[in-house]
């Protein structure tokens, strides 16, 4: 609080206004292999990032020192930074001069396991899961814990305190059975440690990899699609931009003029909702420190807004929907912090009737998708099944289309909701129709 008291003065003092982040965070991240320690890694971090406006210019600046020399350095190059910038007479600093502070007890609780404890957790992690049925090794394991802090201070008076914790465990192992082998694996995200449950991540693993062991491609053609929990949020979150006021104003969102218009199943219903404490996602505030709540994107297959800063929001007309995204080291953007999508009316006997592809791995999400133009193309795994029950493991075939027209060929839509395993998206399942598959 004093340390930012002074930068703001500073910021004052130069006839600007202005806005500091500092974000703190301790992580302990441990791996094993053949049965010993692999890696023993704790970090600690804090940097303070500050804008300034002046003269409807922005310009940022951070530093990882916290002393009076080197923060003094910080605004006066923020300053400088800000003097070569274009005017941008919508960006400015939020009058928002309020105090807001998440609750630590709920979000970064406390528990009393040992390091020693940790230590033996990832070493049964591996060791067990590499004792089990037709396991060669397990190259790709680990446990974390991780709690970070996030403090927003500005020229106009806020001051707002953010802290959480998130502790993980994953392991992924590679299953031989004569001349052919896959690696699998499964992961869990809880927020004290003692809530991971390393027995169902072994378990879990384990079975999905015997499961795909014998995988083979399905017949070119048309199928119906269920993604699983995991791969439904990663096809959401790769054309997130669609939503992105930011990118409306730069002239590359494909949604900018049809918000009201029907983009969707009028049966699906999207938000971005980030006060539900049981996601990773969970914020506040955003990082200008505006207050955060229940947005909705898409209402009964309606585009209903898109995301907002205060400067796309100054830009548009409209008020900030809480999504402004700033670290201490990058510029003012928009983001979404956790996807939720509305139940459906369907059981889960009608969800799976008759036969349809579950996919519950994709590759090149990043590489495969044009987020413009809606167009993707992604390696994917699973398993072909019919009424509910697995018949074919599936391997080495490609899912292709457009996730904009997908959105418009939705078969139906589950009323069971469960969280991804990085507890950032809670939707249920949903069937889509008339989707390409190469095999």
């Amino acid at each position: 609080m004093n340390l930012s008291e002074r930068v703001l003065g500073w910021v004052a003092d130069s006839g600007a206004e202005g806005d500091l982040i500092v974000s703190e965070g301790n992580s302990l991240s441990l791996k094993a292999r053949d049965g010993e320690l692999e890696e023993h890694k704790v970090t600690s971090s804090q940097v303070f990032g500050v804008r300034v406006i002046k003269e409807n210019r922005a310009g940022v600046a951070y530093s990882e020192a916290a002393d009076e020399a080197a923060l003094r350095t910080m605004v006066e190059q923020a300053l400088v930074n800000a003097s070569y910038a274009r005017i941008d007479a919508h960006e400015h600093i939020p009058d928002t001069p309020s105090t807001l502070q998440t609750d630590d007890a709920l979000l970064a609780p406390t528990d009393s396991v040992s390091i020693e404890e940790k230590i033996d957790t990832v070493l049964q992690l591996e060791s067990q899961l590499v004792a089990r049925d037709k396991v060669k090794n397990v190259p790709y394991n680990g446990v974390s814990d991780v709690v970070a802090s996030q403090s927003i201070y500005s020229t106009a008076g806020l001051r707002a305190t953010s802290r959480i914790r998130a502790c993980f465990a994953q392991a992924a192992a590679l299953v031989e059975d004569g001349d052919k082998n896959v690696m699998e694996g499964w992961g869990q995200g809880t927020r004290r440690f003692d809530e991971l449950d390393i027995n169902h991540i072994i378990d879990e693993a384990h079975a999905n990899c015997l499961a795909l062991l014998d995988g083979e491609p399905v017949s070119t053609g048309h199928y119906d699609v269920i993604f699983d929990a995991q791969c439904q949020p990663t096809m959401f979150s790769t054309f997130s931009m669609m939503y992105s006021a930011k990118a409306a104003k730069d002239g590359i969102n494909p949604m900018r003029d049809k918000v009201g218009e029907s983009i969707a199943d009028n049966r699906l219903s999207l938000f971005d909702s980030p006060l539900l404490a049981a996601g990773f996602g969970y914020a506040l505030f955003d990082d200008e420190g505006s207050p955060t709540s229940r947005t909705p994107l898409i209402v009964e297959g309606k585009l209903d807004t898109l995301v907002h800063n205060t400067a796309t929001a100054a830009h548009f007309g409209v008020k900030t929907t809480g999504h402004g995204a700033r670290s201490p080291r990058s510029t003012l953007g928009v983001q979404l912090h956790q996807m939720e999508i509305g139940e459906g009316d369907t059981d889960d006997t009608v969800l799976t009737n008759g036969e349809y592809l579950e996919l519950t791995d994709l590759t090149g999400t990043h590489s495969g998708a044009n987020a413009i133009a809606g167009d993707f193309s992604f390696g994917a795994s699973g398993f072909l099944c019919r009424d509910g029950q697995r018949i074919q493991p599936v391997r080495n075939i490609t899912v292709a289309g457009n996730f904009y027209e997908m959105l418009k060929k939705i078969n139906c839509i589950g009323k069971n909701r469960v969280w991804d395993l990085n507890r950032n998206a809670y939707m249920p399942s949903i069937r889509f129709a008339d989707v390409a598959i190469s095999g």
